[in-house]
């Protein structure tokens, strides 16, 4: 099983089939747009801009699962990322990364990248996490902007903490498009 098994909802609420990617490098994205970390959306632009036209993409889903910061509509989400941003990679629909209504493809990426959480959580993250009363353990997503990396064959090859930025992973994008 890749990701290349999975369907999920874009922005305007029509199935989109992962196997429309085959071929590219993927990184998945859960994001908000009231976040700490929501200026990420500034880097991953930059990445998409640059590395597009070698088989980059850059697929963005909203979660509104940690602390209410994702609150508006797909449209509201698309138009403030597209004005206060200028993102132009896919936004989907908002989904669950969690719990029992969590996005089956979350459930998949979860499962594939959980020999890699223990690289790719620094300690002082977990720790404000356990503060913010967030559960910190185990393969469950931890916070908004956690990445998945792709391989060209729908493989999931990395997971990185919201706390890495798309800048600190683009040798390992790089990596992968050669």
């Amino acid at each position: 099983m890749t990701v290349y098994d999975f369907k999920v909802k874009d922005a305007q609420n029509n199935e989109v089939s992962l196997a429309d990617y085959k071929g590219k490098v993927l990184l998945i994205v859960n994001t908000a747009t009231g976040c700490g970390f929501t200026p990420q959306y500034e880097e991953l632009e930059r990445l998409y801009k640059k590395y597009k036209d070698q088989g980059f993409e850059i697929l963005d889903f909203p979660c509104n699962q940690f602390l209410n910061q994702a609150p508006g509509t797909n449209e509201e989400i698309v138009r403030f990322c597209q004005l206060k941003y200028g993102t132009t990679f896919k936004t989907f629909g908002k989904i669950e990364v969690n719990g029992k209504n969590e996005e089956p493809l979350y459930t998949f990426l979860k499962k594939e990248a959980a020999k890699e959480i223990e690289n790719s959580e620094t300690s002082a993250f977990l720790e404000k996490l356990k503060k913010l009363g967030q559960n910190a353990m185990g393969t469950d997503i931890k916070w908004n902007f956690t990445k998945f990396l792709i391989d060209r064959q729908g493989n999931v090859v990395a997971r990185f903490n919201p706390t890495l930025t798309p800048g600190d992973i683009e040798g390992k994008i790089v990596e992968l498009l050669k």
